[in-house]
């Protein structure tokens, strides 16, 4: 019988029952996406409670599992006779989700430090599917290299790319796709939009998708035509470069996210571009396109071998243009190991 992650958090947790709802950590407890369900762990196993629309899917799914599948009858009060304590993740717990266990009586446990703690940490085959979305998100990238053409909108940029990665088998995308054509690139979350593309426009292309539901997260900044215009564009390009490429050479296990933040934030202030560096270095990727650690200026965590997060500095300059150059990266044997790696050299199209 496979032993899922549900049996691991129950463990870790240590209450009577781990009571969990949302959708992605209960993606994490089962392995498989649904809209709707619990998961309830106690000293006697796992129950995936869920609907009709997911029964035999699950069923399917969780065959051969430490996991049980039955069909969900409320009112939740039912799942809980018997308990005297229920922990359940006290930040993604609404106070009204709250005050309905309380009034049942229950002493309620925090679950969320024993989830960070587990997903930040990821197990093989959770690399691997990552590896396997980076690996599409990087050919569906070189593809799309080939099919731009000038005219084209942003919007339009965005739905071949997307369409790329589901033919090279994404089941969909970690985010919604940032293309951002000239000045419009200065936004670090432009809103893609109906913007034309034009000979010498700078591209950001924010973008990332999904497979087995581990998402990728990758940044690209080039050229489309190069009018000979863009000299302050292609200095600041180079530098971005060597801060993206020193966090690789320099991060490593058991060092905080600040510090990792400042070995790009700190190259950079050495050529005044730090205060244009205007977002953190990275974030944890797994599940979520943004769990923990977190790499900011802020950030107290300690990286640890098995984390997988992105190396992202960029330049924005209000107005003018932007850069972002980002990888999925994980971290192994105490070195960063890239998981996307499509051509980060300036490329002109």
């Amino acid at each position: 019988m496979k032993v899922t992650n549900a049996q691991k958090i129950f463990n870790a947790v240590g209450a009577q029952a781990v009571l969990t709802e949302q959708a992605d950590l209960r993606q994490y407890l089962t392995g498989i996406s649904t809209t709707f369900g619990y998961v309830l762990s106690d000293k006697n196993g796992n129950t995936f409670y869920t609907d009709s629309r997911y029964l035999e899917a699950a069923s399917a799914a969780l065959d051969g599992t430490d996991i049980k599948v039955k069909q969900f009858q409320s009112p939740l009060a039912n799942l809980l006779k018997g308990y005297k304590e229920v922990a359940v993740p006290l930040s993604r717990t609404s106070y009204p989700e709250y005050k309905r266990l309380e009034d049942l009586g229950l002493k309620i446990v925090d679950s969320e430090k024993a989830f960070i703690d587990a997903m930040s940490i990821k197990q093989q085959y959770e690399l691997d599917l990552i590896q396997k979305a980076c690996n599409v998100t990087d050919d569906a990238f070189v593809a799309l290299l080939g099919r731009i053409k000038e005219g084209m909108s942003e919007n339009e940029v965005a739905a071949e790319l997307e369409y790329l990665m589901r033919c090279y088998g994404a089941s969909g995308t970690s985010f919604d796709t940032i293309v951002a054509f000239g000045k419009n690139s200065s936004v670090p979350h432009h809103e893609t939009g109906d913007t034309k593309l034009k000979y010498g426009d700078i591209i950001l292309i924010d973008f990332g998708c999904k497979v087995g539901g581990y998402c990728s997260d990758c940044t690209r900044t080039f050229l489309f035509g190069n009018d000979n215009k863009h000299g302050d564009f292609i200095k600041a390009y180079d530098h971005v470069l060597k801060a993206h490429m020193l966090v690789k050479e320099q991060v490593t296990d058991g060092i905080t996210g600040r510090e990792a933040d400042a070995v790009a934030r700190d190259y950079l202030k050495r050529y005044g571009l730090d205060k244009y560096f205007t977002h953190s270095l990275g974030h944890g990727i797994g599940v979520n396109i943004h769990e923990y650690p977190y790499l900011s200026p802020k950030g107290e965590n300690v990286l640890k071998n098995g984390m997988v997060f992105s190396d992202e500095p960029g330049v924005y300059f209000e107005g003018d243009f932007g850069i972002r150059i980002e990888d999925t990266v994980t971290l192994k044997d105490g070195k960063v190991i890239s998981l996307t790696n499509s051509n980060k050299n300036l490329t002109v199209i």
